[in-house]
């Protein structure tokens, strides 16, 4: 058993003898003023390495150690509260291993989020985090530059975990309150995305996009459908008959079941597939790459957009992303004078606001409105 100083300044755990931290911070005049936290380390019964925290006194860790030194000697080392001997690390461990967890289509989002913030507190015993704990990590990643989005991803996920911790009786109360306290970084509105792509764009984009790609672009430019939707849509949800793409409740992110039809030029991408005969009404995915489903675009998207002369990236001026084709088929529908509620309904906007968010006016709307404004005031004044 050992009692370890943490640096304050790059947060790493090192022996308290260490008079200087390598990253040159004097650990001396740091614990002076309080600014080193303590933990001590000790090895459980099954061989594990256990570090704790046990706050900013020298005195306090001597004494902690002591504590734990004699229940180790008394075997009642595990004689505390749930989430006041489980590590963040231990509790993803347990939460990852969920069936139900292990289940969500979102699974690969989730275990990265997690691990993210595990990083900076997987060795942390659960109940000891603090709400200044998880506002320092948002300015620390944000200073990263981390999009706050991503932040609120790392933290919401975690959080996600806690509760369901708290209610299997492994997390307390004080640990849900100190999640739900803190304050997401993005704020309402500012995430709205108004990057509509043009039809040039589109056929210079797709001039460019690998073969297997081609049919994923095009069934998110002429469905509206998100990302997800399609790359996990299986063949027995494609009704060629019909001309319709149907999407049960669990295959949506409003958990609404929805129908979306296939236009002229969709329907012909979809019989042309090579894996559409054998698998017409099989459940084998509907975008495939030699035999294997395929679970992102990113990659090559960005290529075809370099080529394309497209600018690519969620943070670049103007920049776009696979996300804003559903921007774009909800205006173009706008465009084409099908109603509001039609299109909702396609693409399953539940909300009038998140509707609106995903429908942009762009500047030829504003032309022709005006322009009509124009004629109107005409029609006024010559009577």
């Amino acid at each position: 058993m050992s009692i370890l100083a943490e640096c304050p300044t790059c947060r790493n755990k090192q022996s308290n003898k260490n008079r200087l931290c390598k990253c040159g911070e004097n650990l001396i005049k740091a614990k002076r003023s309080r600014r080193v936290r303590y933990w001590i380390n000790y090895r459980l019964p099954g061989g594990k390495q256990r570090r704790e925290p046990v706050g900013y006194s020298i005195e306090e860790a001597k004494d902690a150690d002591g504590k734990r030194r004699g229940q180790k000697r008394e075997g009642r080392i595990f004689e505390l509260l749930p989430d006041s001997k489980i590590t963040f690390n231990e509790l993803t461990e347990w939460y990852l291993s969920l069936e139900k967890v292990k289940a969500l289509k979102s699974y690969w989002l989730v275990k990265l989020s997690i691990n993210k913030f595990n990083t900076v507190f997987g060795d942390l015993i659960v109940s000891s985090i603090e709400l200044a704990d998880l506002e320092n990590y948002q300015i620390r990643r944000r200073r990263a530059g981390k999009a706050d989005a991503t932040i609120d991803h790392e933290i919401g996920k975690t959080k996600t975990m806690v509760f369901k911790a708290f209610e299997n009786r492994m997390a307390g109360a004080d640990t849900l309150r100190t999640f739900k306290q803190v304050k997401k970084m993005l704020k309402k509105g500012s995430d709205v995305r108004d990057r509509i792509l043009s039809l040039d764009e589109y056929n210079r984009i797709m001039g460019h996009l690998a073969d297997h790609l081609k049919p994923v672009l095009a069934t998110a430019y002429y469905t509206g459908m998100r990302k997800n939707e399609i790359l996990t849509l299986k063949w027995d949800q494609v009704d060629l008959k019909n001309r319709m793409i149907r999407l049960e409740a669990a295959d949506t992110k409003d958990s609404e079941a929805r129908n979306v039809p296939i236009n002229e030029t969709l329907f012909d991408i979809l019989v042309s597939l090579p894996n559409r005969i054998q698998n017409s009404d099989s459940d084998d995915h509907v975008f495939q790459y030699r035999g294997t489903p395929i679970t992102d675009i990113r990659t090559g998207l960005r290529k075809a957009c370099a080529k394309a002369k497209v600018v690519y990236g969620r943070f670049e001026r103007g920049g776009f992303v696979f996300h804003d084709l559903r921007h774009t088929f909800n205006t173009n529908m706008r465009k084409a004078g099908v109603t509001d509620s039609v299109i909702m309904e396609i693409t399953g906007h539940s909300t009038r606001e998140m509707f609106d968010r995903y429908n942009t006016i762009d500047n030829d709307d504003t032309r022709r409105r005006l322009t009509n404004s124009m004629r109107f005031c005409k029609v006024l004044t010559n009577r």
